[in-house]
């Protein structure tokens, strides 16, 4: 396939072949471009897809954006088994591999940096969740009000009860934040999910992240299997091992000509 350059992250040179029948975006087989010692993880993408003005229609339509970004973390997922990869942020493009060779050039020292630090780490991602409060039917039914001060009466007892509950499940995941910041070498505190987007039910109370060494992966899972079911109504999910995208910082290029980089609209 002739066309433009997707990025998906840098690395250092590695020596373990990545799968044989990996697919990237656009169904084109990812390839390693070496530079100033430097690898940049790449495929080829057609114009007609990827250039700035088709690029930006495509970032309204869902199904197209979450076939992108599969494709785009199959690869990271690939790279992470035999690497340290530094993802890029989906959609990074250049015009061909001059492009892309500038852009490690310019982000060299950044590079080199970020991967000294994340050499061997891997990212956990934990999200501590409120359960949702039984529907009303499935509820044992309240006793009829038999007034407006009784039925005042009995939504203050309710909004406690709620607030208890929320105040419970903020202490808990205060308290296992502490304890897995202690394993972890690092750790990020992300914006509660929204749950009309990412689908998960409940009231999401704690979403971080972890930097933690791969040697010590096995400890880490331990510390958060040991809180599971520990309080009834809180339920403590865990995701990983990643690539440490929340600690790669801004891998994208900070800037690009148009015939470097035809999307100019990057989204991570």
């Amino acid at each position: 396939m002739i066309g433009l350059r997707y990025v998906y992250a840098v690395c250092r040179p590695f020596s373990t072949p990545l799968q044989a029948q990996l697919s990237g975006v656009a169904g084109d087989p990812p390839r390693l471009l070496t530079h100033h010692g430097l690898v940049a993880v790449v495929s080829h993408v057609p114009e007609a897809d990827f250039a700035e003005e088709p690029l930006r229609a495509h970032l309204e339509d869902l199904d197209w954006l979450t076939g992108v970004a599969r494709a785009h973390q199959g690869v990271i997922d690939a790279l992470t088994t035999v690497t340290t990869p530094l993802p890029l942020r989906l959609g990074t493009v250049f015009r061909d591999d001059s492009g892309v060779r500038t852009m490690i050039e310019a982000r060299e020292e950044s590079f080199r940096h970020t991967l000294d630090r994340l050499e061997g780490r891997v990212e956990w991602g934990v999200k501590v969740f409120l359960e949702d409060a039984p529907k009303p039917e499935a509820a044992a039914p309240a006793a009829r009000p038999a007034s407006g001060r009784d039925y005042l009466r009995q939504r203050r007892s309710q909004t406690k009860s709620q607030d208890e509950l929320w105040q419970r499940a903020e202490l808990f995941a205060t308290q296992l934040h502490e304890t897995l910041s202690r394993v972890a070498e690092d750790s990020r505190l992300h914006a509660p999910q929204n749950p009309a987007l990412s689908g998960a039910s409940g009231r999401n109370v704690l979403n971080a992240a972890y930097l933690v060494p791969r040697a010590g992966s096995e400890e880490f899972v331990e510390k958060v299997d040991q809180t599971k079911g520990e309080l009834p109504g809180i339920r403590v999910e865990l995701t990983g091992p990643w690539a440490a995208y929340s600690f790669a910082g801004d891998t994208a290029p900070e800037s690009a000509s148009d015939e470097e980089r035809p999307n100019a609209k990057e989204r991570s």
